[in-house]
């Protein structure tokens, strides 16, 4: 019998398939094709509630890095909730704009409707 020891194998990666919306280089490094978006892949950077939850968070780590004395890292997370605050204050215009421009389409379809009868 032979005592040798037998040597893991890794399975071959042919058939491997890998989500992604950008592109794997030759060097093996993903590249994203869509900007920042990878960051909110699931969508939760577009829900204004899990805005508000980072705000609040990065609010209250600021709080207790300053209570911890340092004001470098506090500055820090409040210059990250003051980021989402603007991301928050962007997605409610563009919610408000959207709205107003359904109302319109609205109106507009009405008053067509009544010219014709």
């Amino acid at each position: 019998m032979n005592n040798s020891r037998r040597r893991f194998r890794p399975r071959q990666k042919s058939n491997f398939r890998r989500r992604s919306n950008g592109v794997v280089h030759s060097n093996g490094h993903f590249q994203s094709n869509s900007g920042n978006n990878s960051f909110s892949r699931n969508g939760s950077m577009t829900n204004p509630f899990n805005i508000e939850k980072a705000i609040q968070k990065y609010k209250q780590l600021a709080k207790d890095a300053l209570s911890s004395g340092d004001p470098i890292l506090s500055e820090n997370y409040l210059q990250h909730a003051d980021h989402f605050s603007r991301k928050l204050s962007d997605l409610n215009y563009k919610s408000k704009e959207e709205m107003s421009s359904k109302v319109s389409e609205k109106e507009s379809k009405g008053s067509v409707e009544q010219k014709k009868e």
